[in-house]
């Protein structure tokens, strides 16, 4: 990936009459870097894909494209290329057919055609398909053909609008291996849209997460999910617990707050933080809080009580009842030691590490990244 600025998008925003779908969003995508636009369905994320794409335009603001002014570029002009959620496979063409479709304006001689369709189908692993029928191909192969009708135009940016949303789990966990394995092989700049932060999180670069039209935050995935930004980036990136607390100290770069039943907790402090009435919220990751069994000790521990539990296999998810808490408190446990088997009402104790907190601004603050 390159420091180098393959997308800038500066001040876009987009109305539908009254509706606005984009609010000043400013963003800069890198060359080479696999990159997530993530967030709720009506958020704006489809709607700047396709304002980068050419299928939209802005009704304020500039998009530039390795360094052109692309606001007003046809999307036929663009060095982009999309992949739609349902993938557009011609039923009509064979596979060669369904990859070659988009060579033909560029009136490449046969030869040259076979050869990139070749290359375009061997980097998706489809090699030796070509004539197989568009109707004879499983989910995972029409999904590598759209892929490769995309590719063997030779974009500078790929884009991908839910490219799996549509198989089942196990073959979307195996095409998302695939898929950053291509985006890796091939170097090139990929813009995915998806609702699923799992999927975000596996396969992203970096990601920003969107609400009501605005980028509520962009960091690479382990920032975000360690250290979201505010209680709506924090809730929608996974489980969390959040909690109510005062605040005791307010310095330049952290905070003290009485964390209730947590005690006193020290945080790093987000830039353009305030508080109005004392009071702040912070948050804990269920996977951070850690059952004690027997005579086990830890430097930071609380009681409480197994209010409910689901098993998934590998571990169960608790939710636990603590006093002094407004509400119970959720954490995942590995089935190891006999979590799957802890009755409802069972008294149990919980270890902490204080530094597992973060500081979360409320979301009507307008905190913005940039």
């Amino acid at each position: 990936m390159s420091d180098r600025p393959m997308i800038s998008i500066e001040n876009v925003s987009r109305y539908y009459g009254v509706y606005k779908a984009l609010d000043d969003v400013s963003l800069q995508i890198g060359e080479g870097e696999f990159f997530s636009l993530l967030g709720p369905s009506g958020c704006g994320k489809t709607t700047l894909l396709r304002s980068i794409a050419g299928f939209d335009v802005p009704t304020s603001g500039e998009i530039r494209i390795d360094g052109v002014a692309s606001t007003l570029l046809p999307a036929n002009r663009r060095p982009t290329n999309m992949v739609f959620q349902n993938y557009a496979i011609f039923p009509h063409l064979d596979v060669g057919e369904n990859v070659a479709y988009g060579l033909k304006r560029l009136r490449l001689d046969a030869a040259e055609e076979r050869r990139r369709v070749a290359d375009a189908l061997d980097q998706v692993r489809l090699t030796g398909l070509d004539r197989r029928k568009a109707n004879e191909l499983s989910g995972g192969q029409r999904q590598r053909v759209a892929l490769a009708r995309a590719l063997v135009m030779r974009p500078k940016v790929l884009l991908l609008d839910e490219p799996l949303s549509a198989l089942d789990k196990k073959l979307r966990e195996q095409m998302q291996v695939e898929l950053r394995s291509l985006q890796q092989a091939v170097g090139i700049t990929f813009i995915l849209v998806t609702h699923d932060q799992y999927e975000a999180l596996a396969l992203s670069d970096r990601i920003a997460v969107m609400f009501g039209g605005c980028i509520a935050q962009v960091a690479t995935p382990k920032e975000i999910y360690q250290h979201p930004r505010t209680r709506k980036v924090a809730d929608f990136l996974g489980g969390m617990n959040f909690l109510r607390a005062r605040l005791l100290a307010d310095r330049k770069g952290d905070v003290s707050v009485d964390a209730a039943k947590f005690g006193t907790v020290n945080l790093a402090k987000p830039v353009g933080f305030t508080t109005s009435d004392g009071h702040v919220t912070v948050g804990i990751r269920p996977e951070r809080l850690r059952l004690l069994w027997d005579d086990e000790k830890a430097p930071h521990e609380l009681t409480g009580r197994v209010e409910n539990r689901a098993y998934f296999g590998e571990v169960t998810h608790l939710t636990i009842g603590v006093d002094g808490l407004e509400q119970p408190l959720s954490m995942v446990e590995t089935n190891d030691y006999g979590a799957d088997d802890l009755p409802v009402g069972a008294e149990i104790r919980l270890a902490y590490d204080p530094d597992a907190f973060v500081l979360l601004a409320d979301d009507e603050m307008g905190l913005r990244a940039r």
